[in-house]
């Protein structure tokens, strides 16, 4: 039995960590109605804007865009579903449109992503990059899921050879970046993308070579939950006549992804949901244990392929080795920007 002052000593080395969750959580709270209201009056006031810019734009003298320059940007208009298995059902589906930029010849891709030669120089490839992105709208961007599709060239054809994914979280917009096989690949999970999901289990990925349509699909995999998430994106390819077409295609895009994110959380929050801090609070050390957990998934020879050959935790048999699949994924962290930060 504990005695009278051990148990004074105990609860005073957890008032600080106690009082410093609690002035994060209230902080937070304070920063995401600072943020969204702020939001708000910048993008209404752009909105109003986006007409006279648009004439303006119309009737400038300025050449037409090149068949180069219209070809370089692919539109893609489709539908993101969401289906929370465990440990309640939830399920939601939205409307989303993307744009697909050749990062080699595209003019206006968005600045905040990598380069082609800095996509080639990551993913180790040497034929052309392209970007998956839902580009900024009104002064706003919301961008759960970037991804870089980068190709070998073989002769005249370009095989799809390794996907870079840029993943950013809501509302503090940290991001993190990953190298992964399209066809099928294991991931531990690196960032706190939801206050309703833990950081333990795998993300599973796979996506197509976009064409005339397009297909991403993430499952989590926990450890405890099972396969309780999954998420795609199926979206079919739409024409670009001009760039005047362009600005009006994404108004208001990236408000109407956060506006779902928001009040889909409101409703797990409302079934009882557990809410879950940010690890930064709680275990500043998450990404070194990411890298970690990533670390054992890549040591099996068969990850992304059979999920039955491995734990959902990310063990493996110290025995078995990929010389293969045993270097590093390269996790690449931004942290939160201002006022999150």
């Amino acid at each position: 039995m504990a005695s009278p002052s051990n148990s004074k000593e105990k609860g005073k080395s957890l008032t600080p960590t106690i009082n410093r969750q609690l002035t994060g959580k209230k902080m937070e709270v304070f920063y995401l109605f600072w943020s969204i209201l702020s939001r708000f009056f910048t993008s209404v006031a752009l909105s109003l804007l986006l007409p006279f810019r648009l004439l303006l734009t119309r009737y400038r003298r300025r050449p037409p865009p090149s068949a180069t320059q219209i070809e370089s940007v692919t539109l893609y208009e489709g539908t993101v579903w969401h289906e929370r298995r465990r440990p309640v059902r939830h399920s939601f589906r939205y409307s989303v449109r993307y744009a697909l930029f050749d990062l080699d010849h595209a003019p206006h891709a968005p600045t905040d992503h990598l380069s082609a030669n800095g996509a080639r120089r990551i993913a180790e490839t040497t034929g052309p990059v392209s970007l998956l992105t839902i580009p900024p709208s009104v002064g706003y961007e919301q961008n759960p899921l970037s991804i870089y599709y980068c190709y070998d060239l073989e002769g005249s054809n370009k095989l799809l050879k390794k996907c870079i994914a840029e993943v950013t979280n809501t509302p503090w917009g940290e991001r993190v970046r990953f190298v992964f096989n399209p066809n099928s690949d294991l991931v531990a999970k690196p960032l706190h993308v939801s206050p309703f999901m833990d950081m333990l289990g795998n993300w599973s990925l796979r996506v197509n070579d976009p064409g005339d349509s397009l297909l991403v699909t993430i499952s989590v995999q926990h450890p405890e939950l099972g396969d309780y998430f999954l998420a795609t994106l199926k979206a079919k390819r739409k024409p670009l006549a001009s760039a005047h077409d362009y600005a009006l295609f994404f108004w208001l895009m990236p408000h109407k992804v956060a506006v779902w994110i928001y009040w889909h959380a409101l409703k797990l929050w409302w079934k009882n949901v557990s809410f879950i801090q940010h690890p930064r609070y709680t275990n500043p050390s998450y990404r070194e244990e990411a890298l970690k957990r990533d670390r054992k998934l890549r040591c099996c020879p068969v990850v992304g392929q059979n999920k039955d050959e491995f734990m959902l935790d990310g063990g493996c048999d110290p025995g078995i080795v990929s010389e293969r699949n045993h270097e590093d994924r390269l996790f690449v962290w931004r942290d939160a920007k201002w006022p999150w930060c």
